[in-house]
């Protein structure tokens, strides 16, 4: 054998010994035999392609938010978390993507953005709407914190104030439509929305393309949804992982049920840290969670509140607790049982905000510091 051939054996057989040093999971990337998920309706409103053509649409109005990690949180969960930080995205959360999407969208440029919202897509409706140069309306539950309040106001917005309940928030922006001519935009359940959402997942995995599981904080659903139909088309075999606070588990038990539940008690929306996630899955939303998320686990609220804390303290990050819940769920017993570190070992969670009420953060997650 000349020499040549002798160096390219013995490249070969480094090559071999490696990939075998290798996770499981890892190797497996490349492959193109992983079961492919189970396919929504043909005419589904959103589509991988929607959501590539979304991501290209906001790019110029929107931040490429970074991907970080951190040794303390790794040591938690048992394995590499990759934190996609939307905290640091305009507004302080992913919701100016779905927002800026569907109001570029909008066949009537002229008329009102309305919308209702308990906060973060109330503050993306509002600056897309400024971007725009058009008038917003903004229905907020009168429990919405006071920072996303002054926020929304600060863009510009018209607020209305309403019963924190997901009937009257409904009511309420149909009558502000109707009295202003306005162009109603759904936080969670717009296609555009959703599409705007999914840019989320075009971009994490352009910048993290080995990720084994992806954990994504669940309330109406917009993010997960736009996330599911992105990755599922590219990646069939990324896990998709809700996470959602225990005293909201609307999707959870959905899930379980394979029909779409409200709350376990009723009309009345329970008071949970993550206010971000305290509305119930869509038309839209509901489809995608059934076929292709694979997973929602649920988290209480000392899970939550310890988690948020974690963040602010080791990755200096002032996350909200709705991001906490994501948090929560990668570094909690039950995953680390469902999906064992050694087959996942690296997960990417969705920081999916930072629009906290000081105020309201220092009686409750900061309490024990005085």
């Amino acid at each position: 054998m000349d020499p040549a051939a002798k160096l390219l054996a013995v490249l070969a057989s480094v090559a071999v010994a490696y990939a075998l040093t290798l996770p499981k999971r890892r190797r497996s990337l490349g492959r193109r035999g992983a079961k492919p998920p189970a396919p929504l309706p043909a005419d589904f409103p959103v589509t991988p392609a929607k959501v590539l053509a979304a991501s290209k649409r906001v790019a110029p109005h929107v931040h490429r938010t970074p991907v970080l990690t951190c040794g303390c949180l790794d040591a938690a969960a048992g394995r590499r978390l990759h934190f996609k930080c939307e905290v640091l995205q305009k507004t302080g959360s992913f919701k100016v993507r779905g927002a800026t999407n569907a109001a570029l969208l909008l066949e009537d440029a002229a008329s009102p953005l309305v919308t209702h919202s308990s906060g973060n897509h109330a503050q993306a409706i509002a600056l897309a709407a400024k971007l725009l140069g058009r008038d917003a309306h903004v229905v907020m539950p009168d429990t919405a914190p006071a920072v996303k309040r002054a926020a929304v106001a600060g863009y510009g917005a018209h607020i209305t104030l309403c019963a924190p309940t997901n009937a009257a928030r409904a009511e309420a922006a149909a009558a502000k439509c109707a009295e202003v001519g306005g162009s109603f935009v759904h936080p969670s359940d717009d296609p555009d929305v959703i599409a705007g959402q999914g840019s989320v997942a075009v971009e994490f995995l352009e910048q993290a393309p080995f990720l084994d599981a992806l954990i994504v904080p669940v309330g109406g659903g917009g993010l997960v949804s736009g996330i599911a139909v992105y990755a599922k088309g590219l990646r069939p075999d990324l896990k998709i992982i809700g996470a959602e606070p225990a005293l909201v588990d609307d999707a959870a038990r959905s899930k379980a049920a394979g029909a779409r539940l409200g709350f376990a008690t009723g009309d009345v929306v329970p008071d949970t840290l993550a206010d971000g996630l305290k509305t119930l899955l869509g038309d839209n939303t509901w489809p995608v969670v059934r076929d292709l998320v694979d997973d929602i686990i649920t988290v209480d609220e000392a899970e939550i509140a310890d988690a948020t804390k974690l963040v602010w303290g080791r990755m200096k990050l002032c996350i909200e607790p709705s991001a906490g819940a994501g948090v929560a769920a990668a570094t909690g017993a039950a995953f680390r049982a469902r999906y064992p570190p050694d087959a996942y070992p690296n997960v990417g969670v969705v920081l999916c905000g930072g629009n906290l009420d000081l105020a309201k953060a220092a009686k409750t997650l900061f309490a024990e510091a005085g």
